[in-house]
């Protein structure tokens, strides 16, 4: 009998479910007992997931979504289903005791009201959100392990809070006219079939999206507000980019009077001095998404420009791993009480 932490996986076949599988397949103390899709029940992951095979994790049966049947099986689940699918099953799992990991956005946002201005759609759960953590693990790792519910950031949040965060918190930047220019691969748009999405729209060809109303703006907001102590506004702009993962943001921020590039490097470095998976690089280099593909590293390069007296900070992330699945199996290792890399000891996928 195996005696690693039963969890489960609602929304197998979707891309961060996909993920999730491939990173479970080789996690030391958890094991995917239950993984489920409405679409292919009956199948198991190794028919979903080829690349599986040769894993006891590829002989798991897909089955249909079942509150009961999950609380009843696992100590953990992880949702990885739209917004507005996750609330409802994500309260019926916490009101029967099981740990939640909910990849969507629907306990990301303090305020109801703000949820529902961007996403179109009343909570229905809001007496969770106060209880909801934001996973965080760099800056939340202790509330991460002590919750029932974590709301794992999105993959745009990830780079921008991560690559923002040490110059707010220490008040090197003014917290007016913070400028977030983000790109990101296709994946990040989920796998449902779409036109923007197909491969003859994307390949050989840049555009941007959603400029002034990305739906992950009230969520860096919220959480750079929190670190800077104040509240703020970003403005917050996206693009879509020919590539399958990654994402590469870069932010613009006005220098506080008399900082300099030292100040700026030194609160970087000490601010992510303990943190393995943020990678500050060395002065005149600059991050590549090619670099972090497939792990849960966040790369982020600085540059302080003297001319126009703004700091530029390039972050990147693997939009997958650390923006979602990867993220999502730290927090649960926090709540689990195992190590916060296991499983995730990953060597990017490409050089």
């Amino acid at each position: 009998m195996s005696h690693r932490i039963p969890v489960g996986l609602v929304g197998v076949t979707g891309y961060t479910g996909m993920e999730l599988a491939r990173l479970l397949a080789r996690h030391p103390g958890l094991e995917l007992v239950r993984a489920t899709s409405r679409s292919e029940a009956g199948k198991t992951l190794g028919d979903l997931y080829p690349g599986l095979g040769g894993f006891p994790i590829a002989d798991c049966p897909v089955s249909q979504p079942d509150v009961d049947d999950l609380a009843e099986a696992c100590a953990l689940v992880f949702l990885a289903v739209p917004h507005g699918t996750a609330m409802d099953m994500a309260a019926a799992l916490v009101a029967k005791g099981v740990k939640v990991v909910d990849l969507s956005a629907d306990f990301r946002i303090n305020s109801a009201e703000t949820y529902a201005q961007w996403y179109g759609l009343e909570h229905r759960h809001p007496e969770l959100l106060p209880d909801a953590v934001f996973g965080l693990p760099e800056f939340n790792a202790k509330d991460i392990a002590g919750a029932q519910l974590v709301a794992n950031p999105g993959c745009y949040p990830t780079s921008a809070i991560l690559g923002l965060a040490p110059a707010l918190r220490e008040s090197l930047v003014l917290t007016q006219g913070i400028v977030i220019d983000s790109k990101s691969g296709t994946t990040g748009s989920g796998r449902k079939p779409s036109v923007g999405a197909l491969y003859c729209e994307v390949a050989d060809s840049f555009r941007a999206y959603n400029l002034g109303r990305h739906r992950h703006t009230p969520e860096i907001e919220q959480e750079l507000g929190r670190v800077a102590g104040t509240e703020l506004t970003v403005s917050f702009n996206t693009h879509l980019l020919p590539i399958n993962r990654g994402i590469l943001s870069t932010s613009y921020c006005q220098l506080a009077d008399g900082v300099g590039a030292e100040d700026v490097r030194r609160a970087y470095t000490d601010a992510y001095a303990n943190c393995p998976w943020v990678r500050v690089l060395p002065e005149g280099k600059l991050p590549e998404v090619r670099h972090v593909r497939g792990t849960m590293f966040c790369d982020i390069g600085l540059v302080v420009d003297p001319r126009t007296g703004r700091l530029i900070v390039v972050s990147v992330i693997d939009n997958l791993c650390r923006g979602a699945s990867g993220q999502a199996l730290a927090n649960a290792n926090l709540m689990l009480e195992q190590p916060l890399d296991a499983g995730l000891d990953l060597a990017p996928l490409v050089p």
